[in-house]
């Protein structure tokens, strides 16, 4: 299902994006697909994060979607723009392309299968989660739409999330409409940015901590301590997912 209808609104200046190359930085960040600025700030639009899956079990949250992922989404989108399709078809078919493309989705995967998320599943490993079980997973960011600092992927910490009172409403915003329409046995936060976002819903009141698995690491590629995070946390993931009875 859509929790929103930007799709409409940017579908002109989707159709006018060249088609027949690679998209570029210089293509994307355009004031056309300008949604906000704050600041060096900027959110663009991308299509992948309006669709939802309120029947997930799982939901894993990134931070904010980076110039890949908005390329691939945009890319996916345009293929099926003219073929007929909802607009509801069109942002899935973008998000099942766009999430955790290439080596991070390998990494993310590996990482799942070792805390033991395939058993608990029932699944033979949970690169079905991407594949034949998809029913099963919603993967979403804190800020739905790519978030750059001067033309450059936002990380986190510059500025704080939660210091910035742009960052922070967006991003509250976001994830709690999304909650409201999903109600997963699981949550997995990517990394210590996003976790401390669902650490102040906790406190708040406006989320359970028993339903996140702390400590999982971003599996990006350029998070060097991935591995050594994942090692210190894992018999604790372990121990939470077990916890859950997810059959």
């Amino acid at each position: 299902m859509l929790i929103s209808n930007y799709l409409d609104q940017y579908k002109h200046a989707l159709r006018s994006l060249p088609k027949d190359r690679m998209l570029a930085k210089e293509d994307l960040l355009v004031d056309d697909l300008l949604m906000a600025r704050s600041g060096k700030l900027e959110m663009y639009y991308a299509p992948h994060n309006e669709y939802i899956n309120p029947s997930a079990r799982v939901m894993i949250i990134g931070l904010t979607p980076g110039l890949t992922q908005m390329r691939t989404a945009i890319q996916a989108a345009k293929v099926v723009m003219d073929k007929g399709l909802s607009d509801e078809e069109i942002c899935r078919t973008a998000k099942e392309a766009a999430r955790f493309a290439g080596t991070m989705r390998s990494n993310l995967i590996d990482m799942l299968n070792g805390i033991g998320l395939d058993r608990y599943l029932n699944i033979s490993s949970c690169d079905e989660l991407f594949r034949d079980q998809q029913k099963l997973l919603h993967t979403t960011s804190l800020l739905g739409f790519p978030v750059f600092v001067e033309k450059n992927n936002y990380s986190g910490t510059h500025p704080n999330l939660l210091s910035n009172p742009f960052l922070k409403q967006t991003a509250l915003a976001s994830i709690c409409e999304e909650l409201d329409h999903i109600k997963p046995v699981l949550l997995i936060p990517l990394g210590k940015i996003v976790e401390s976002v669902l650490h102040h819903l906790v406190a708040a009141g406006k989320l359970n901590a028993d339903q996140c698995l702390w400590g999982f690491p971003h599996p990006s590629g350029a998070n060097g301590h991935r591995h050594k995070q994942f090692a210190y946390h894992q018999d604790q993931m372990k121990e939470k997912i077990k916890s859950l009875s997810l059959k």
